[in-house]
């Protein structure tokens, strides 16, 4: 990464707690500050994509990590070269730890909003996707756009002994069954369609031969939510729901709900100015309709967001992921560069403002 910026006019820091980068281009006039965001961590899975670069280490950018980094050096290159003609200045932020890690509040804490002297006007990020939006084409909308995503662990304790005798033992394998099934009604039933909370649990583990009755279960469940309120409910909710069935079948519990990312809440004149620079860039099939519903993916840069105004958009450009087979689609990756730099001097022009 440092290497293909070294020859680029950048002033090129790294992070004190992480691997971050960050990369501040100086335009040749005064301006307005713009970020531009990417992700490039990748997830512990086995790639088996078959392509002459695929990682053999056990690691894969099965999201598509791969690509946001490749378009935002892309527009790093692209901008540099066009650096007579802009005014302001650009920050470029290469985030690691974006999947499960709070990779860009460390960068927050570090001081990313002001790398260029001054506090961002803007920050812009675009995810690629695999569902919902055809290849090459854009999309965004204003407001809630990605889930706030939590993680509710849960570990139950009971009492262990010999499955020809469970009414001597307290089975925590029951009773964490019946909490994640108590808890899928308890979200239809108490959260409205229209603000929705998303529960899915993903691990579960228990017991280690199949005629003994353990002394712990625990699970871990995702949540996704779309408010601060909705947040707020779940979050009490949830362990109350733990709590009340442990009650009823005569274990303890341990419930705890962790707030990972808040809810991505895109800035309703920036989802339009960036509708509008994708259409001057790529045409109007790039951006035919803004995204009429939002996503329950989790994460991009939501700690950025509430600090200055901000847009993040999918990109219709990538194979289902996360999968060990997930793929880049074989077209080229100068539309999306090409859009963040456009963005970028569009967002600089002094005569345009968004919503005019």
């Amino acid at each position: 990464m440092l290497a293909q910026l070294a020859d680029l006019p950048l002033e090129v820091s790294t992070g004190a707690g992480l691997s971050s980068v960050t990369a501040v281009l100086r335009g040749a006039a005064p301006g307005p500050v713009v970020l531009l965001r990417g992700d490039m961590d990748a997830l512990p899975v086995a790639e088996r994509t078959g392509l002459d670069f695929a990682a053999d280490n056990g690691r894969m950018h099965a999201c598509g990590h791969d690509l946001h980094t490749t378009m935002l050096t892309g527009a790093a290159k692209l901008l540099s070269a066009h650096r007579d003609r802009l005014a302001g200045d650009v920050v470029f932020m290469f985030q690691p730890g974006e999947e499960g890690f709070d990779g860009a509040r460390h960068m927050l804490a570090e001081g990313l909003l002001d790398a260029a002297g001054r506090r961002s006007d803007a920050a812009y990020a675009v995810h690629v996707m695999s569902a919902g939006l055809p290849g090459g084409v854009f999309g965004t909308r204003g407001g809630p756009a990605l889930a706030a995503s939590n993680v509710l662990r849960v570990t139950v304790r009971g009492a262990g002994g010999q499955v020809s005798m469970p009414h001597r033992a307290k089975d925590p394998v029951q009773a964490g069954c019946a909490m994640v099934t108590a808890l899928q009604t308890w979200i239809t039933r108490t959260f409205d369609v229209f603000d929705p909370v998303i529960l899915t649990v993903g691990t579960f583990h228990a017991g280690t031969q199949q005629n003994v009755i353990p002394d712990t279960a625990v699970f871990e469940a995702t949540v996704r939510s779309f408010s601060a309120e909705a947040q707020a409910r779940v979050k009490d909710g949830t362990v109350e729901v733990c709590r009340g069935i442990a009650a009823a079948y005569g274990v303890a519990v341990d419930a705890d709900f962790a707030e990972l990312y808040p809810v991505t809440v895109n800035d309703h004149a920036e989802a339009e100015f960036a509708a509008h620079a994708v259409r001057e860039a790529l045409g109007v099939s790039a951006s035919p309709t803004p995204c009429r519903s939002r996503c329950t993916g989790p994460r991009t840069s939501p700690g950025c967001w509430p600090r200055c105004p901000a847009r993040c958009s999918p990109s219709g450009r990538h194979r289902p992921v996360p999968t060990p087979s997930a793929a880049p689609t074989t077209t080229p990756r100068w539309p999306s560069s090409t859009t963040r730099c456009w963005r970028t001097a569009r967002r600089s022009t002094r005569n345009w403002r968004p919503g005019g």
